[in-house]
């Protein structure tokens, strides 16, 4: 579970969740910071000071809050990127990718990349549709959950008892995802809430969603408000205990965050949108259909910018059929 999870915990004093909660917003504040700036040094100091710890002892902080020190956790992000961008990104070469990961060299990117995943990044690019479509079908994961009812964290806070948001399918079969309406459409940028969880995909994210995404956006007034899902790492990439996921929901400019939710600006841009309406369980094939299938077809590429699933959590799902609908939304540019 993420690092965070005792300052949800109702049984604990309420100081030390106020005290927490406080934590894990800085400790967000310093993940931020340093996946916006890969492609530059990173000064201890300063990181300290985004995160308004003593820069004595900010080095320890972290490390213990976080499982690895800041160098460890910049130099996997680093390496992370780049095998992201060499996927995403066929037209950049290898030197290109390696500065923008913050490598002075091609050759010393290349060297940490193939003590990390095994393989050069020229081969790691060969088989770049195959990382793509797991990068991004990694959605199924994010909330796969066959032993509750996938209906019950779309339900306001005060009705959630149990379940998990969605639940998928192992196996990808296309059946009704070639019906899908899929668009190119030019998205606003949207200030969002969120909570962030730090640990596997799977039924954990059902969980945080239901007990603490939930109740947060119930309390303060924002059941009724659109939610986007967004899992920053592939778990095929990165450790699963390392992997982030944000539970985010629109506010208001004027809205200032309780609790350990942060504030964010999704990105706004072109994107391929489709609409999905079907049973929880296709979610997963139809973000695979989307990346197998539509989108070498489509003159597009995925860019840099997060995945996610947008939908309301008051009409998201038909209570009478158990039908989900929601949007899956992929970041494109031209090839």
């Amino acid at each position: 579970m993420a690092p965070t999870d005792p300052a949800d915990d109702p049984q604990a004093d309420p100081s030390q969740r106020i005290h927490r909660a406080e934590y894990a917003r800085r400790m967000n504040r310093v993940l931020d910071y340093v996946d916006q700036h890969l492609d530059k040094p990173l000064d201890l100091a300063q990181v300290a000071d985004v995160a308004n710890f003593s820069r004595f002892h900010f080095h320890r902080v972290f490390a213990a809050w976080m499982g690895e020190t800041l160098g460890d956790y910049a130099r996997r992000r680093r390496l992370e990127t780049g095998a992201f961008l060499l996927s995403c990104k066929p037209d950049a070469s290898v030197l290109e990718i390696a500065l923008a990961t913050g490598f002075g060299s091609g050759e010393a990117f290349a060297r940490a990349f193939k003590l990390k995943f095994g393989c050069t990044p020229s081969a790691w690019r060969a088989s770049a549709a195959q990382h793509r479509a797991g990068q991004i079908a990694a959605a199924r994961e994010r909330y796969a959950n066959r032993h509750s009812n996938p209906d019950q964290v779309l339900r306001n806070a005060d009705q959630v008892e149990g379940g998990a948001l969605i639940e998928h399918d192992d196996s990808y079969q296309a059946h009704g995802e070639r019906n899908m309406e899929v668009r190119i459409v030019d998205l606003p940028e949207v200030r969002v809430a969120y909570q962030r969880h730090i640990g596997p995909y799977g039924p954990a994210i059902g969980t945080f969603w239901r007990e603490v995404a939930a109740p947060w956006m119930h309390s303060n007034g924002l059941s009724g408000q659109m939610c986007y899902g967004i899992g920053h790492d592939a778990p095929g990439i990165t450790p699963p205990d390392k992997c982030r996921y944000d539970a985010c929901v629109a506010v208001p400019e004027t809205f200032q965050p309780s609790g350990q939710a942060g504030i964010a600006v999704l990105p706004g841009g072109r994107y391929a949108v489709a609409q999905f309406s079907g049973a929880p369980a296709r979610v997963g094939a139809a973000w695979m259909w989307l990346t197998r299938e539509w989108l070498p077809s489509s003159g597009l590429q995925c860019d840099g910018r997060p995945c996610f699933e947008r939908f309301s959590a008051v009409s998201a799902l038909d209570q009478r059929t158990g039908d989900l609908t929601c949007e899956l939304c992929i970041p494109v540019r031209a090839l």
